[in-house]
C-alpha cells in the first residue's frame, strides 16, 4: 500500500490555514479533479477522493489536533483514515454538499453527471457521540480490543429507519419528481445558464411521508444501545482521542451515522508510573542490602523481573531496564523501565541496635567519601530520561 501524502500538502495550504482557507482550498482541488471535468480519468477520481479525506480530517477541530500531533498514525486499527470511508462519488457529496454548493456545481456542470441518488440528502446526519475509555498498563502496553455498550439513537427496526408506518406511506415529492432538487434555466447575456438547488418542498430527500411509524413517530431511529468493538493501539496515553466513523448516533429518517469519540484514561498503577514512553519504579533497600548486595525482584507492566544490586549501592542510583516501557503508537521505537533506588533508613530502633551502629558511626568507612566522578542527582534525573 502507497504511503499516505500530508493532507495539508494535498489541499496545498499551511498547517496555520484558517477552516475558511481550508475549505475553499478543498473546493479548488475538487473542482479541479472533479469526474465531470476528468472524464474517464481514474488518477483525477483518485485524487478527487484522497482531497475529500484530507478535508475531513482537517476540517474537524479534533481530529485536525490529533493529525498534527502524530500525523497518519494517530488513526489506528480500526479507526480508518480519519474515520473516512467515502468510497464513490455519491458518498463524498452526501459528506460535503455544503462545501460544493448546488450552485456551483450546477453552474459549472449543467445540472451535474450525478444520479439522482446522488443528489438526495437521506435524511438529517446524527449528532457524534463522545465515551471515556479507561486501560491499564497492561492493555496500554499491547493495545486491546474493547466491547463497550454505549447508549445512543439507533435505527428503527419497525420502519427500517425510513420514518414511515409502511412502504404505502412514502410518496414521491411532486416538486422534484423524486430528485431532491430543482432545476432553473436563467437567461444571461452569456446566453442560459442552468443552476441546481435543493428542494424546498423535501429539503433534497425526493419523498415525503404521509402517515408517520408509530414506534419512532416518524424519526427512523429510537433510543437504545448497541455494543461496539473498539480497536485500541498499543502506547495511547491518557487524554489521545480516538474516532470510530458511523459508530454515533443514527441521523433521522436514514441520515448518515455520526462518528464516535473515544477519549482515552488511564488507569492508575498500584506500583508504577507512567512518563511518556519510560516508567518508573521506586525500590526501596534496606541499609544492609544496599551495604553488601542482593537480587531484587520489582514490578514491569509484564509481570515480575529480577535486577542484581551491586555491593555498595549508593541511595539515588537509577537501573534502566531496556524495552519495558511503552511503545510508541504505531512506531517502532519503545521506553524503559526505570528503577530508582531509596536506601531505607530505620526510625525506631532498640537500645542494642542503637548501641552497634554507636560503634560503627566513628568508623572511617561509615564516613561520607563521595567520588568526585559521582554524578549528580540533576545528572542522574536528565540522562534518565533523555
Amino acid at each position: 500500500m502507497a504511503e499516505k501524502r500530508d493532507y495539508y500538502e494535498i489541499l496545498g495550504v499551511a498547517k496555520t490555514a484558517s477552516a475558511d482557507e481550508i475549505k475553499k482550498a478543498y473546493r479548488k482541488v475538487a473542482m479541479q479533479f472533479h469526474p465531470d471535468r476528468n472524464p474517464g480519468d481514474k488518477a483525477a477520481e483518485e485524487k478527487f477522493k484522497e482531497a475529500a479525506e484530507a478535508y475531513e480530517v482537517l476540517s474537524d477541530a479534533d481530529k485536525k489536533a490529533k493529525y498534527d500531533r502524530y500525523g497518519h498514525q494517530a488513526f489506528g486499527p480500526g479507526m480508518g483514515g480519519g474515520g473516512f470511508h467515502a468510497s464513490n462519488m455519491e458518498d463524498i457529496f452526501s459528506h460535503f454538499g455544503d462545501v460544493f454548493g448546488d450552485d456551483m456545481f450546477g453552474s459549472f456542470f449543467g445540472g451535474g453527471r450525478r444520479s439522482s441518488g446522488a443528489t438526495k440528502a437521506r435524511g438529517q446526519r446524527g449528532s457524534n457521540l463522545r465515551i471515556k475509555l479507561k486501560l491499564n498498563f497492561t492493555e496500554i502496553a499491547h493495545g486491546v480490543t474493547k466491547q463497550v455498550k454505549v447508549k445512543k439513537y439507533i435505527i428503527c427496526n419497525t420502519c427500517n429507519g425510513s420514518g414511515a408506518k409502511d412502504k404505502n406511506s412514502i410518496q414521491t415529492c411532486n416538486t422534484c419528481g423524486g430528485n431532491g432538487q430543482v432545476r432553473k434555466v436563467q437567461n444571461t447575456f452569456l446566453g442560459q445558464m442552468q443552476t441546481v438547488t435543493t428542494c424546498p418542498t423535501c429539503n433534497g430527500e425526493g419523498t415525503s411521508v404521509t402517515a408517520k411509524c408509530t414506534a419512532c413517530k416518524g424519526e427512523g431511529r429510537v433510543y437504545g444501545e448497541e455494543t461496539i468493538s473498539i480497536d485500541i493501539p498499543a502506547g495511547v496515553q491518557s487524554g489521545m482521542q480516538l474516532s470510530m466513523s458511523g459508530k454515533g448516533n443514527a441521523g433521522e429518517r436514514g441520515g448518515a451515522f455520526g462518528d464516535l469519540i473515544i477519549q482515552i484514561e488511564e488507569e492508575q498503577h498500584a506500583e508504577l508510573q507512567r512518563d511518556g514512553l519510560n516508567v518508573a519504579y521506586d525500590l526501596y533497600l534496606s541499609f544492609t542490602d544496599a551495604v553488601f548486595g542482593t537480587n531484587a525482584e520489582v514490578p514491569t507492566i509484564d509481570g515480575k523481573a529480577k535486577i542484581k544490586i551491586p555491593a555498595g549501592t549508593q541511595s539515588g542510583k537509577i537501573f534502566r531496564l531496556k524495552g519495558k516501557g511503552f511503545p510508541e503508537v504505531q512506531g517502532y521505537q519503545r521506553g524503559d523501565q526505570l528503577v530508582n533506588v531509596n536506601v531505607w533508613t530505620p526510625q525506631n530502633l532498640s537500645s542494642e541496635e542503637k548501641a552497634m551502629l554507636e560503634k560503627l558511626s566513628n568508623s572511617h568507612n561509615f564516613k561520607p567519601q563521595p567520588n568526585k566522578n559521582d554524578k549528580s542527582f540533576f545528572d542522574k534525573i536528565r540522562e534518565a530520561f533523555n
